[in-house]
């Protein structure tokens, strides 16, 4: 299954790929949302080998996560593999100067199954397609608008 999203920010591209590797910030906002995040591996300073543990609960059972960046090239991407029991998946990011103050964000994902419990998973999430990708959309949508802020108030 694959969807990706994108979304245009009134930022030059150097601060937006800054503010998005800004991964102790992110790891933050997880462990706000009841995410257990723990660096495996990797420095502090973002590139290629960073190694993320993460246990969740989806549908009342916890789930683990290794997710791991596989390539930083500064400004212009960064892409991520994750694993499960079940399931694989690749995040990537793209950032795309679109002039020298506005920036287009995109990210595409794209998860597989290894057992049968994660097809049905999958299975699932493609039914209600539409709108995981709407809800997907404006997730990032919101994002853009808070990196313009951030930026705008020198955050």
């Amino acid at each position: 299954m694959q969807f990706s999203a994108q979304e245009d920010i009134e930022v030059p591209i150097a601060t937006v790929f800054t503010m998005v590797s800004d991964f102790e910030r992110f790891e933050r906002m997880a462990m706000r949302r009841g995410i257990d995040v723990r660096r495996a591996s990797g420095s502090a300073l973002p590139q290629a080998g960073i190694t993320w543990e993460t246990e969740f609960r989806i549908r009342g059972k916890p789930r683990q996560i290794t997710i791991e960046m596989i390539e930083f090239d500064q400004p212009l991407l960064m892409r991520f593999q994750s694993s499960s029991k079940g399931m694989n998946g690749e995040t990537v990011v793209e950032f795309l100067a679109l002039s020298q103050r506005r920036t287009r964000l995109r990210i595409e994902t794209s998860l597989g199954a290894k057992t049968l419990p994660a097809r049905l998973l999958l299975q699932s999430l493609k039914l209600g397609q539409s709108r995981f990708r709407r809800q997907f959309q404006t997730r990032l949508s919101e994002f853009a608008r808070e990196l313009e802020e951030r930026h705008l108030h020198g955050v």
